[in-house]
């Protein structure tokens, strides 16, 4: 039998029916053997740390988490139909282990969380079992934060250049109503039906899946056009944070490029522009002398897409110039870049490769042009 130190002094019975359950008001140790089984609400009013044995909760009844500060504990396991709630934090040391049952957490207060300290991991996690709310965990390079909803587990698999020192997660199924639709040029549709916040200072790339709750198949009929994008707190807009992803339109996974999570209020799924095909256009000469003659790059195919982009890059790569819905507005002056000292001169004669974007085509061309900018 697992022998169990209890300091009895500093506890005490509460409440009174729905609200029954164990204050603590002093110091508690559970040794290396020892174990307590919680059936009832704990309110922590004192000291509740240095643990090094299980604290299980059980039975058929929610239990509420609550007091004036956050135990921490060494193992946790929940076997508890109704789940756990928490009114404060719970940190765990080594393992939660999570046989039945959420541990849920209020999503308007991101303070109070489920943290997984330093090394400290998780053991079954699963629809049934899960936090249903906000995890923190902390100098962690690395982890698959448990996260869902009441329904399902929804996890967030974060992969950091370096350790984070904190960092933060939690899963929403519903509309970000918040955001605006301002987007990016290149992104065609953004999920309205879930979205994740993580945060977190360190770069990272994150893996999120989709399943048939998710509806990829409003977004795009394409997998190879999903991506993962995030709502710019700077930029107020939705962008599309790279990657690739797999799968088809009822499950798949998708994993973004490096981006720092603290510059993004929230993560979902969005679809991009996958160009049908590349096509060639003609080499352009521009003379921009005031002749009327050449004065002017004209790209006769945007009069067939009013919604369109171009870009000209240098011979070095450097984007030079970018222009939405394009009407003839480039004559060798730059909007881009500082690749030229005196940007009132124009841009220096020579050779520039151009991109065009036909987003109402769902078309792409390229090509070059030599500028004679005297």
């Amino acid at each position: 039998m697992k022998q169990t130190t209890l300091f009895l002094a500093f506890w005490s019975v509460f409440g009174a029916t729905a609200q029954d359950g164990l204050r603590s008001i002093g110091a508690l140790r559970i040794h290396d053997t020892g174990g307590l089984g919680l059936y009832v609400n704990l309110l922590n009013d004192g000291i509740l740390d240095n643990n090094r044995g299980l604290v299980g909760f059980y039975g058929d009844n929610t239990i509420t988490v609550s007091g004036a500060f956050s135990p921490v504990f060494h193992d946790i396991e929940v076997m508890a139909n109704s789940g756990v709630q928490l009114a404060i934090g719970m940190g765990v040391e080594n393992n939660a282990n999570f046989i039945l049952g959420d541990i849920g957490t209020p999503r308007t207060n991101a303070s109070v969380a489920l943290t997984f300290e330093q090394d400290a991991f998780y053991t079954g996690a699963y629809h049934l079992g899960k936090v249903d709310g906000y995890v923190t965990v902390k100098n962690h390079q690395n982890f698959i934060f448990p996260v869902g909803d009441r329904e399902q587990l929804r996890p967030l698999i974060l992969d950091s250049e370096n350790s984070n020192s904190f960092s933060r997660c939690a899963y929403f199924y519903e509309d970000p109503h918040w955001a605006t639709n301002a987007k990016e040029a290149a992104l065609q549709r953004i999920s309205n039906r879930e979205f994740w916040r993580l945060e977190g200072s360190v770069p990272s790339s994150v893996q999120l899946s989709w399943n048939e709750r998710s509806t990829i198949s409003l977004l795009t009929d394409n997998v190879d056009a999903i991506v993962i994008v995030g709502w710019s707190k700077s930029n107020r807009q939705w962008e599309s944070l790279g990657g690739t992803a797999v799968g088809d339109l009822s499950q798949g996974v998708a994993e973004s490029d490096s981006f720092v999570p603290d510059n993004y209020e929230a993560l979902t799924f969005g679809s991009v522009i996958v160009p049908k095909q590349m096509m060639d256009l003609p080499n352009y000469l521009l003379t921009p002398n005031g002749d009327g003659i050449n004065d002017f790059l004209k790209i006769d195919e945007l009069e067939q897409s009013p919604r369109n982009q171009l870009r000209i890059y240098d011979r070095n790569g450097m984007l030079v110039f970018q222009k939405e819905n394009y009407i003839n507005e480039f004559n060798g002056y730059a909007t881009e870049g500082d690749v030229v000292i005196n940007r009132g001169s124009g841009l220096p004669s020579g050779v520039y490769f151009y991109l065009v974007q036909l987003y109402d085509l769902d078309l792409e061309y390229q090509g070059y042009l030599y500028l004679a900018n005297n």
